[in-house]
């Protein structure tokens, strides 16, 4: 079994351990977070529906011309959008489920940004 396979498999088992624990409602929806090789999108999730009450991601922003969609501002760029949204929506508290990623880079850019717009996990 080659590295990235046990990679893709340890983030797959923190992330089913997470989501044991982490459920989003009507009231505290869930802010899921995932990243692929190029983009980074985050959605707010209501779990007791099976509902996605707003989402944000760098796709949105490739009509910018040459952009690294990878870099930190970037997930900081989504993290203001979603969290102007839910403040919009009315949605004040989240629970933060990182996908079983570290919580450093990227994810916590995005956090961080969301948190700035007024938004408490």
């Amino acid at each position: 079994m080659g590295l990235i396979n046990k990679k893709i498999l340890a983030r797959k088992r923190r992330k089913k351990r997470i989501r044991k624990k982490v459920w989003g409602t009507q009231d505290k929806p869930r802010l899921c977070v995932y990243k692929s090789n190029r983009y980074i999108y985050a959605q707010l999730i209501d779990d007791t529906r099976g509902v996605t009450l707003a989402c944000a991601s760098s796709l949105e922003y490739k009509k910018e011309g040459k952009v690294n969609y990878k870099s930190v501002e970037m997930a900081k760029k989504v993290g203001e959008k979603l969290g102007k949204i839910a403040i919009e929506k009315g949605i004040k508290k989240v629970v933060f489920d990182r996908s079983g990623y570290p919580y450093h880079g990227r994810i916590k850019a995005l956090a961080d940004s969301v948190r700035e717009q007024g938004v408490e996990f």
